[in-house]
């Protein structure tokens, strides 16, 4: 199969609005994480977010098309690039935003109403989860007057960064909670891998926080209400976050001819899921463990030849412990870990894709990116504090997302 190699990186994170600045950020130990308030009606809480207020994803996507094309060296149009870019939520604020505008005294309900159509005004003033919403030759305000319902669905982000760089090829829209960002690269992999393309724009954007994920995450008691703090003792749980990493990924031959630097190989992928339950992770992480295997076996690597590994460290009690104990049982003692959620927030389906650009860096550098955040920690790994210097050749990411998603990459020089 066709060796395939990262050509051109485009990162947006809380840490800086560029690869170079997040990436000096985290090295520095800091975290982009505050406490924000961004919707009057929710209280005050951490958040990771890129300005005052949360990002718009169409805007945020051109940003990080334009980033990942630039650092490659490629101008548009490029009619044969594939484009694989998943969300985990997608343009769910444009779609909070209508539903708010229908039910705040102007749509169907009538006016006076909350979200629940009853009367009462709810804390979030948004829909909630298993609400009935008849909605009888309902109009759809729309966010904005350049906006039209069709470009909100789902995969239209994609289509978007399609129409962006000219391509007319393959466009797919992977959608796979958290561990989507690795997701689509995987499949980026597979259409140069299997001749349909040479190169193709890859990764996962997110532009999260809005009031129905965080009342959400809130209801399950996922949030931490200070910061987050992976594999800490006394971790406290997520903070939502929001950015996105894009990547140029080509044919290693394509690259050569265009005398492209290259950043890194990916060499392998495993993906799995545990058919378990629509939150928490199988206790057991049976299915974790086989994703990681088969992506082991992809790259022709063992345990012992991994360098460095990306977890997805959310700083939930359930998913550090489990996560901890799997590397413990499948790697050898003294592999260096770290999760970088502690500065960026959780951006949910794009996490895996930042952990894949953190990776690149470190690979690039060789230097081991910290997990911000941690003071105290409660597992016997070895955790990196501060950042520092280290041979890196092979590099294994993580993500562990909702619906038992599991998803493993394997990068080296």
């Amino acid at each position: 199969m066709a060796d395939v190699v990262v050509t051109g990186i485009g990162l947006v994170s809380a840490l800086g609005k560029n690869l170079v600045d997040s990436w000096q950020q985290l090295l520095a130990g800091k975290s982009g994480i505050q406490i924000h308030q961004p919707f009057p009606e929710l209280e005050p809480r951490p958040l990771g977010l890129i300005s005052k207020q949360p990002a718009q994803l169409r805007t945020l996507t051109q940003l990080l098309v334009a980033s990942a094309l630039q650092d490659a060296g490629l101008i548009p149009p490029l009619e044969d690039c594939g484009i694989s870019i998943g969300s985990s939520r997608s343009h769910q604020a444009a779609w909070e935003e209508m539903a708010r505008q229908m039910y705040d005294g102007k749509g169907a309900r009538g006016k006076g109403q909350g979200a629940m159509g009853n009367g009462k005004k709810t804390n979030s003033q948004c829909p909630i989860p298993n609400a009935q919403f008849p909605i009888p030759n309902a109009q759809f305000p729309m966010p904005n007057a350049h906006s039209s319902w069709l470009d909100t669905l789902p995969h239209m982000n994609a289509i978007a960064a399609a129409r962006q760089i000219g391509a007319t090829g393959v466009v797919l829209a992977p959608m796979a909670a958290c561990a989507t960002g690795i997701w689509a690269i995987a499949q980026a992999v597979l259409l140069i891998q299997s001749g349909q393309c040479q190169r193709v724009l890859t990764g996962a954007v997110e532009a999260a926080i809005t009031p129905l994920t965080i009342t959400g995450f809130q209801q399950m008691g996922a949030l931490a209400k200070t910061g987050a703090y992976p594999f800490d003792l006394h971790r406290e749980g997520l903070v939502l976050g929001e950015g996105g990493a894009l990547f140029v990924l080509e044919s290693a031959e394509l690259a050569r001819q265009r005398q492209a630097k290259v950043y890194a190989k990916i060499l392998g992928f495993g993906l799995t899921a545990d058919a378990y339950h629509p939150n928490a992770p199988e206790p057991q992480g049976k299915s974790a463990i086989a994703a990681i295997e088969q992506c082991l076996v992809r790259s022709s690597f063992r345990p012992s030849d991994i360098d460095y590994i990306h977890a997805h460290g959310t700083a939930t009690q359930m998913n550090d412990s489990i996560e901890s104990r799997l590397i413990q049982n499948l790697f050898p003692q003294g592999v260096p870990v770290s999760s970088t959620k502690g500065a960026t927030g959780h951006t949910l389906g794009a996490s895996g894709a930042l952990g894949v650009a953190f990776s690149l860096m470190a690979l690039q550098q060789q230097i081991l990116p910290p997990c911000v955040g941690l003071k105290q920690p409660e597992f016997d790994l070895d955790l990196v504090r501060e950042a520092r210097q280290a041979e890196i050749r092979q590099v294994l990411g993580f993500s562990f997302g909702f619906g038992g998603q599991n998803a493993a990459i394997a990068l080296g020089n």
